[in-house]
């Protein structure tokens, strides 16, 4: 029987509570052995195999473990992350990756030098909806794609006072906090854009940053649109898709977040079935066939991340969401911020 990966979590906030503790607490090649909280005790219900410690360093200098998440606040992933590669861990960093391009290429650089294993937190690409697009688009199911538009909204009409996500500049907001989502997914489709162009607001009484971007990667025959709001109380669809062949419309969003923070775990049976009534809508011609329908949303499973983690440390296997395609997501968010600045399209030249 092959060792099992002891793995600390750098925080245990609502990254730790919702995302990675369920989803490692169901796969057996892992162990939970040390949480970091710093004045609390909340992992000790869920987790009472696991160490609650107060300093990061006890999880660095312990030998014992071999991978640590960097579920930090974001200002904190560069620094822990690369401590986490100096002494010699695998890491998983919550998105987004870096507040800065250098800053992730000094840690993929890193993670090479120490020949350990870095990757992204990218659980969307997990997402039921984005599954189910991708293969639509992978079998041609609209034809030439002529526009595509994304959401990811939200409705949150006030302040949350202390919060660390609500103080700032346009690093800190809506931009990459839900825009590292949507851009990561569009990377995963369509690969580089030719031109970003993109507009951020503070929409809400008192904000400080961003909580509403409308985001154009602009590619050859077709613009993606990426729009994400915190004042949406009556969303409309999730997805659009356009083609020369027909459209697919998808309303509601994923729900293994609010699945795993009601306390259920991602290894149930038809775990994120979605209902027929939720599916989306194609309207589209197949070979002169003229069809309108639901088609059946595929579902996805966050756990698929630590399985494909667990195949990478032990066995060498490919990695789902490799360092370099998250350092490409904050090049674009950061084209994002220049073309705001300027209030015009610039041309995506990465590094």
């Amino acid at each position: 029987m092959e060792k099992i990966i002891k793995t600390a979590l750098a925080s245990f906030g609502m990254s730790g509570q919702v995302f990675h503790g369920p989803t490692i607490k169901v796969n057996p090649h892992f162990q939970i052995t040390k949480i970091l909280e710093r004045t609390k005790n909340l992992s000790a219900k869920n987790y009472p195999e696991a160490t609650i410690v107060r300093s990061y360093d006890e999880i660095i200098n312990d030998p014992e473990i071999e991978l640590v998440i960097v579920n930090t606040p974001d200002t904190y992933h560069y620094e822990m992350t690369m401590k986490a590669l100096e002494a010699g861990k695998h890491v998983v960093v919550e998105k987004p990756f870096t507040k800065t391009t250098e800053e992730a290429a000094r840690l993929i650089q890193l993670a090479k030098e120490n020949n350990r294993i870095l990757t992204v937190y990218q659980n969307r690409r997990l997402d039921s909806d984005f599954l189910t697009v991708k293969s639509l688009l992978e079998a041609g199911a609209l034809g030439r794609l002529v526009e595509f538009e994304s959401h990811f909204d939200r409705y949150r009409n006030f302040i949350r006072e202390g919060n660390w996500k609500e103080t700032g500049d346009e690093r800190t907001g809506v931009l990459f906090n839900l825009g590292s989502h949507l851009v990561d997914q569009i990377l995963v489709l369509f690969g580089d854009p030719k031109a970003v162009t993109c507009h951020l607001a503070a929409h809400r009484a008192g904000g400080e940053v961003p909580d509403y971007f409308d985001i154009r990667l602009h590619y050859d025959g077709f613009n993606a649109i990426l729009k994400s709001s915190y004042l949406v109380k009556e969303p409309g669809p999730r997805i659009i898709l356009h083609g020369t062949e027909g459209s697919f419309l998808k309303w509601g969003i994923d729900q293994q977040e609010a699945m795993l923070t009601e306390g259920r775990l991602p290894d149930e049976p038809d775990w994120n079935e979605e209902p027929e009534e939720w599916w989306g809508t194609l309207h589209t011609t197949v070979n002169g066939v003229e069809y309108k329908g639901k088609v059946r949303t595929i579902p996805g499973n966050f756990k698929v991340f630590y399985e494909n983690l667990y195949e990478a440390v032990r066995h060498g296997k490919e990695l789902l969401v490799k360092p370099e395609e998250s350092k490409k997501v904050i090049e674009v968010l950061e084209a994002c911020i220049e073309s705001n600045r300027q209030r015009r399209t610039i041309d995506f030249n990465p590094s």
